[in-house]
């Protein structure tokens, strides 16, 4: 047996590593060939793309003869391309070899990931379909700056939909830490070390398969990556032509955080708060009480089960370095645009309601106090529009009288449930028209329901900017007599 390390360089100088790796393609196939004519089942493989293979023109085109005059599926085969390969080749040309590859069916992974120096930009350009981590990070100290880079870039590559394999796992600490942090694909000297043909075989046949599914799922209609890009529609119309919007990554059972605003976001909230200062603190921290926290954890779990856009209000304690502390009362709808491994991307539009919910809190309450006030006082008040003559009657009228909220064709409603009585009718009829004549204000004592209960019923009419009628305003106050 000879280690790569001793024979490779020999083929490097010698100019010769892709008729090398042609050889080890036709022996490839040449193993599956011959399971698949025995219908032994087996795993797909994967066959190395050097360097130099991607320098030489019509090189794939070798290769699918190969292929094809064993007769082996496609699907029982996936190109492997290092990570500096790819950079070294030149970012254009390798985006054309993926895409060859992809036009002919493979599925096409990445090799030694991380160990270059342009894993990010690899990761962005390159629609790769499965990375394979090295995992060099972890060697000799599990965790630490090491592991919050591998997690971090497992996270990325699940959000692009992209299965992540760690390769060169020897100890089942590392096993279990990659596990740990979502890494579902092992592979390395833990399980088994290079074995011959017919024994990997045997191996093969003890092991269940299960095909590597993409991570994360998506709503059909939307492409979720258009987000991030600053040319996008999508990106155009989240800055500009919608209100305060962000992208909100929700973990129930881990850490939920911010990670896009609009700057219509940062305006909502007022308070001269920066970008930084809101996607580094905790999303959940400045809500005022845990009922508020509660709730918006309800709605975002609603919107998780129906699919479908909620709405919420909660008050939030906002605090700022310049303005200090206020609380603001912000509704929020939220749409879920993307879902993977219990974490659920959304897309959040925020609007601060503050000022209508005071306002709104101030209007019930003085309504509680007037109808209190009129509860003790023995009045009755109603509102009359002239025009529709239409007439609105507060909450005594509707509670003791049984009116609904609108009368039309007023007066006749009243004059027919008897409240006015019959020899009052014309008299209030009369009241009406002249109040639609322009009259400002009528008064008298008026005996009203079948009780003939005397009450003092006073109209005042509201005019606008020409003189003309409005609307008039009406109380009924009951005369207490002596005895």
């Amino acid at each position: 047996m000879q280690s790569p390390m001793d024979f490779i360089p020999v083929f490097e100088d010698a100019k010769i590593i892709p008729k090398l790796d042609l050889y080890v393609f036709e022996r490839v196939c040449e193993y599956q060939k011959n399971c698949l004519d025995k219908d032994s089942f087996t795993f797909p493989l994967s066959f190395n793309i050097s360097r130099e293979d991607l320098m030489i023109p019509g090189y794939i085109d070798s290769m699918e003869e190969i292929r094809k005059r064993y007769n082996v599926p496609v699907q029982y085969l996936r190109a492997e391309i290092t990570e500096s390969s790819a950079v070294l080749g030149g970012s254009e040309h390798a985006i054309e070899i993926i895409n060859y590859f992809h036009k002919l069916g493979y599925i096409v992974e990445m090799d030694d990931f991380g160990c270059g120096y342009s894993s990010l930009n690899v990761l962005k350009d390159l629609e790769v379909d499965i990375l394979k981590l090295d995992i060099k990070f972890l060697r000799g100290h599990i965790g630490g700056r090491g592991g919050i880079i591998i997690s971090s870039v497992i996270n990325m590559a699940k959000w692009l939909n992209t299965p992540v394999i760690a390769e060169g796992v020897e100890t089942m600490e590392q096993a279990d830490y990659m596990l740990s942090i979502g890494c579902e694909i092992i592979q390395g000297y833990c399980y088994s070390k290079p074995l011959p043909a017919e024994e990997y075989h045997q191996l093969a046949l003890k092991s269940n398969y299960l095909p590597i599914q993409g991570p994360s799922k998506f709503i059909n209609t939307l492409d979720v990556g258009r987000f991030w890009s600053p040319e996008s529609l999508e990106t155009l119309i989240f800055s500009n032509y919608v209100g305060g919007a962000a992208i909100f990554l929700y973990c129930p059972s881990g850490k939920s955080e911010i990670l896009r605003i609009n700057k219509k976001y940062l305006r909502e909230l007022g308070m001269n708060l920066s970008e930084k200062e809101i996607l580094t603190h905790d999303p959940f921290k400045w809500f005022d009480n845990e009922d508020d926290i509660k709730l918006y954890h309800d709605t975002l779990n609603k919107a998780i089960s129906s699919k479908e856009e909620q709405e919420c209000e909660v008050w939030r304690r906002i605090i700022s370095k310049c303005c200090g502390e206020t609380r603001l009362c912000i509704r929020s709808s939220m749409q879920l645009i993307g879902e993977m491994d219990n974490k659920y991307l959304f897309y959040v539009m925020i609007r601060n309601i503050t000022n209508e919910k005071l306002m709104f809190n101030k209007l019930f309450t003085s309504e509680n106090i007037l109808k209190a006030s009129f509860d003790h006082a023995n009045i009755y008040a109603w509102e009359y529009t002239v025009a529709t003559r239409e007439m609105r009657p507060c909450f005594r009228c509707m509670r003791d009288l049984g009116m609904p909220p609108l009368l039309k064709n007023y007066p006749e409603p009243v004059i027919e449930l008897g409240i006015i009585p019959a020899d009052y009718a014309d008299l209030y009829r009369d009241w009406h028209r002249q109040i639609a004549e322009g009259v400002e204000r009528l008064e008298m004592i008026m005996p009203l329901t079948a009780g003939r209960v005397p009450f003092k019923v006073i109209y005042t009419t509201e005019f606008d900017e020409s003189h003309n009628p409005i609307k008039a305003y009406a109380s009924a106050e009951l005369v207490i007599q002596e005895e």
